[in-house]
């Protein structure tokens, strides 16, 4: 039987074996995906049990996207140029570092027949899948991105890899299209960002990467004022039916009502 898992921290709101177990058993598949949650110091480990095949791939979450990096061998061009890695799999005897996300995201945007071109786009936070959704935003043809962190020093590197973004302070607020929270604020029922949803409507999108909670403070708040609302749930469905496919070589079916009570 195959192993694969997802890893992170925390790593309890994932809904991701629940989801790549499904369509394993849908395939008709021997294998298993579980989850952990590992510390900074296990992830060599995690790559070291794929490279010796006690487990044939992971997916890799918060906040390890990037610092899984130096322990692969190769990584696929978007994983490089993002320098975010969400998938981990073996082929010739080589573990590789791939993204996911970056497709994942986009496909979500055309779910829901949202046209971002020429759309000016406002992010929130510089984690590890930040790039992906620049990356994303670039394909597509955006006007322009802006970045706020609360660490500045997180979001600098970010510009580093995509020199065009424009960088505004923690709880500075432009003009914009469509606003995506990457930040973790959500997961927490008590979390809550600090935005003048009264100003900043109506008529805009308001994305927000979490998917579990399927309605983050941020989305119920942006609701009130007549905006359109989007949380991360297809992103996520995507991003996992790529990763499927690397390991099983299988593209699985996806149902629109998938994870959709949880």
């Amino acid at each position: 039987m195959k192993k694969y898992l997802v890893i992170g921290n925390p790593i309890t709101h994932s809904l991701s074996p629940k989801l790549h177990n499904h369509w394993i058993k849908e395939n008709n598949i021997d294998a298993v995906y579980d989850k952990k949650q590992l510390n900074e110091s296990d992830i060599e480990g995690v790559v070291d049990d794929i490279r010796n095949g006690k487990i044939d791939g992971a997916n890799v979450t918060v906040p390890f996207k990037k610092s899984i990096i130096p322990f692969l061998d190769q990584l696929t061009p978007v994983a490089k140029e993002t320098q975010s890695v969400n998938t981990v799999f073996k082929k010739n005897n080589k573990v590789f570092g791939d993204n996911t996300d970056v497709e994942g995201f986009r496909c979500a945007l055309k779910h829901i027949n949202y046209n971002a071109k020429n759309k000016k786009i406002f992010i929130l936070g510089a984690g590890g899948v930040v790039t992906s959704i620049i990356k994303a935003l670039k394909r597509i043809g955006v006007s322009e991105i802006i970045l706020s962190n609360r660490t500045k020093k997180k979001a600098d590197v970010i510009k580093e890899i995509y020199p065009d973004l424009k960088i505004v302070e923690w709880g500075e607020t432009p003009d914009f299209d469509m606003i995506i929270n990457a930040t973790s604020l959500g997961l927490k029922k008590t979390d809550e960002i600090k935005l003048n949803y009264k100003k900043l409507g109506p008529h805009k999108l308001f994305y927000d990467i979490i998917y579990n909670p399927a309605e983050t403070n941020f989305l119920i708040e942006a609701k009130k004022f007549g905006n359109q609302v989007e949380n991360g749930r297809m992103m996520f469905i995507y991003q996992a039916q790529l990763s499927f496919k690397i390991w099983h070589n299988i593209l699985p079916k996806i149902n629109q009502n998938l994870l959709i009570n949880d």
